[in-house]
This record gives C-alpha cells, sequence and structure tokens, in this order.
C-alpha cells in the first residue's frame, strides 16, 4: 500500500516539461526538513491506496503525463518504484520529483527523474547522496534551489566539481520570496552558465500558497 496525500490534474510549474498539462501523484512523508519548504502538509497526512487504485484514479484524467511527488515519494520507496514501473508499462510518460537524499539506483530507466542538489540555506545540505549524481540520464533534470549568494556559490562550486554542465538539464530557481530572480538573472549571465532559469509557474498563476495546484 502506499500513503497517498493527493492526486490532482494541473499544469506543471517547473522544468522542461513546464506549461503541460500534469497528473500529479503526491506521496506522503519526507525525511527533509528544508528551511523553504512549500509542502509540509504532506509529512504525516495521507489515504492509504494500493497501486491499482492510484492508476484507477489517474486514468480519470485522460492525460499522459505524470509526476510523482512528495513530500520525498523514494521515502516509500518499493511501492513507488513498483508504481512508475507499471504507469511506464501503461504508456504513460512518468516523470518522479526527489531530494536527493535517498538512491536513485533502481529506478526504471523509462522515468525521467527531477533531481535537488539541497543548497545549504535549505539547511540540508548535508544530507545530499552525491553518489546520485552517476545515475542520472542525459533526460533527467538536476535543480538547484537558491535563496542567496552563498547558494549560487555554492552551485558554482558543485557544477564544477562534478563536471555537470553536459551531463543532463540543469535547473536554477529562486526560493519563491527570499531572492529576486532579476539577481539571480543576472549573475547566471554575468557567469555565462549554461543552465536553464525556471520560475514556479503555478505561484504566478494561483496564489502562491494555494494546495493542489
Amino acid at each position: 500500500m502506499l500513503k497517498i496525500n493527493e492526486i490532482y490534474h494541473s499544469i506543471q510549474g517547473e522544468g522542461t516539461s513546464s506549461g503541460k498539462p500534469c497528473v500529479f501523484v503526491r506521496l506522503t512523508f519526507c525525511n527533509l526538513r528544508c528551511t523553504y519548504c512549500d509542502t509540509e502538509y504532506t509529512f504525516y497526512v495521507g489515504k492509504d491506496m494500493s497501486v491499482r487504485q492510484v492508476i484507477d484514479e489517474v486514468e480519470k484524467y485522460s492525460c499522459k503525463l505524470i509526476e510523482v511527488t512528495g513530500g520525498e515519494p523514494l521515502v516509500q520507496m518499493d511501492e513507488c518504484l513498483e508504481l512508475m514501473k507499471r504507469l511506464c508499462d501503461l504508456g504513460y510518460e512518468v516523470m518522479i520529483e526527489t531530494g536527493g537524499s535517498l538512491s536513485i539506483k533502481d529506478i526504471d530507466q523509462r522515468v525521467k527523474i527531477i533531481m535537488d542538489l539541497k543548497c545549504p540555506s535549505s539547511g540540508m545540505e548535508k544530507k545530499n547522496f552525491y553518489e546520485n549524481i552517476k545515475y542520472l540520464k542525459p533526460t533527467d533534470e538536476l535543480k538547484f534551489v537558491l535563496g542567496n549568494r552563498e547558494d549560487y556559490d555554492w552551485t558554482l562550486e558543485q557544477i564544477r566539481k562534478y563536471q555537470l554542465q553536459g551531463k543532463c538539464e540543469i535547473l536554477i530557481s529562486v526560493v519563491f520570496g527570499k531572492l529576486e530572480p532579476v539577481e539571480l538573472v543576472n549573475w547566471i549571465l554575468e557567469d555565462k552558465l549554461d543552465v536553464r532559469y525556471q520560475l514556479q509557474m503555478h505561484k504566478y498563476i494561483w496564489h502562491p500558497e494555494t494546495k493542489g495546484v
């Protein structure tokens, strides 16, 4: 059984699929406590559902793009891996958003991984599981969420240390309300970084604290 916080139909607000209709399967529980977390409501509350029940709910939306998210979906590792495999077998385009502290090596190769490396201002930098980097595919996305200049300098260090440019898509965004987007964009342009700057599109369409969007 999976502990599911919510399943809903919206548009993808981030990454290379931003703007596309998407069904989000949000799992309960998280092993991290980031300072800027905007989904604390997922930490404990959820409904028990079988993989089949989740798929039945997903099928109601007639949408082929699915994101498995949380919380941290890989806390429920075995069930989460089974869900994604079954969805891929059914012809869905499946993505998973994970905080980067738990191993991604057993995720089905058909799944697009969107993985964070937690910056210092998150308070969770020491939880980064850097071995995951070697399992990232060219089609995956590696995300940095920045709250200040220290986070930016740290991000540059990781990009260089792990030779990340060219390995997969690199996404950089601000902590909403903490760092002005124009500041980060200027830093990226000054350093001629080959990265994708992203806004959390859903926070501009709806109120930033709206759930289920």
